[in-house]
């Protein structure tokens, strides 16, 4: 039985000194990834209570200084702010002479590929942006969940084998991600992972009204199966009363939900639409069942002819609650992939 061999640390090339600007949840656990790999963290600047707890937890003995110090200590700066603060963080930096020449600056923005770091590469500064396709949670626990990680990675041509090096030491795989395609990218793991958030907050609240007393352990085996189902099968995997197209059934779950929780109604009614364009066009959903399902949608949720009548659904009173869509907004969600300092 062979085994792979592991260099010890003083066989690996030089290492490097890294600095994080923005102790949010990515910041801390990218930093302490490359620290297993022999880099060595030497500042990191946070402006919340909890961004500096978070930094003296998974840093320990690393100083919190200002942003400008940590540009002055490390080779490798880590920028990981909010999207709508990088420009402005950037601009910053290299307006006060805080960029060094030969610096590698990286940013974790999934919104962002490098032209964002445009003042910084003028003051001499080698940019990169690397974005782990994966929700943190400010813990240690993220550091293992980098291992087999995806990295949305974009660079210049000649800066590359640094990015794919680094992507790999810290444990992920690289995705090479053109500039003008980075803002696509971005809504489509924001459409995956945050969205989903919401949607199995709002089925656990919903399963405790209907008198679940363990609705996650109910949830976990089927979603689970789901999950797997559509990487595996994509649209083939589509199951339930709209790719079936029942109707009635549609109908009846948005009486429900009217009547109990009149905020999941947008979000219900959206994905229904969604998922009966997409079954309907991978045959799934027979057309001649279709039309009464869209009908039923179109209508928000009400049963057409011979089906109970707006009576039946709640009356007029029924279609209120436009507030509803309200809860269809997941932005708790996107902290998690966007290292925010919060």
């Amino acid at each position: 039985m062979s085994t792979v061999h592991q260099p010890d640390l003083k066989d690996r090339p030089a290492r490097l000194t890294v600095g994080v600007v923005g102790a949010g949840r990515v910041g801390p656990a990218l930093a302490a990834s490359l620290q297993l790999a022999g880099h060595r963290p030497v500042a990191v600047s946070g402006v919340s209570d909890a961004s500096r707890r978070r930094a003296e937890a998974m840093l320990p003995d690393v100083p919190l200084v200002p942003p400008a110090e940590v540009l002055q200590r490390a080779d490798l700066v880590l920028l990981t702010v909010p999207d709508d603060a990088l420009p402005g963080l950037v601009a910053g930096l290299a307006e006060t002479g805080a960029v060094r020449p030969g610096q590698l600056l990286v940013h974790t923005s999934g919104r962002y590929g490098t032209k964002v770091l445009d003042p910084a590469l003028r003051a001499g500064a080698l940019p990169m942006a690397l974005h782990p396709a994966m929700t943190f949670t400010g813990t240690p626990v993220d550091v293992q969940r980098l291992a087999g990680c995806s990295f949305g990675v974009t660079a210049p041509e000649q800066l590359r084998l640094a990015a794919q090096a680094l992507v790999i030491e810290m444990g992920g795989e690289p995705e090479w991600i053109s500039e003008e395609n980075r803002p696509l990218y971005h809504a489509a793991l924001a459409l995956g992972a945050n969205h989903l958030v919401t949607l199995v907050a709002q089925s656990m609240e919903l399963l405790r009204s209907a008198g679940v007393e363990a609705p996650d352990r109910m949830l976990g085996p089927l979603l689970g199966a789901a999950l797997d189902n559509a990487l595996r099968s994509g649209d083939a995997a589509l199951t339930g009363p709209v790719a079936r197209g029942d109707a009635g059934t549609v109908a009846a779950h948005v009486t429900e939900l009217r009547r109990h929780a009149p905020q999941t109604v947008a979000g219900y009614l959206a994905m229904a639409r969604a998922t009966a364009d997409r079954a309907l066009a991978h045959g799934l959903l027979k057309p001649e069942l279709a039309e009464d399902l869209l009908g039923v949608l179109a209508d928000g949720g009400h049963p057409g002819h011979g089906t109970g009548g707006s009576n039946g659904t709640g009356g007029a009173n029924g279609t209120d609650g436009s507030n509803g869509t309200d809860g269809t907004d997941g932005s708790n969600g996107t902290t998690g992939t966007e290292g925010n300092d919060r």
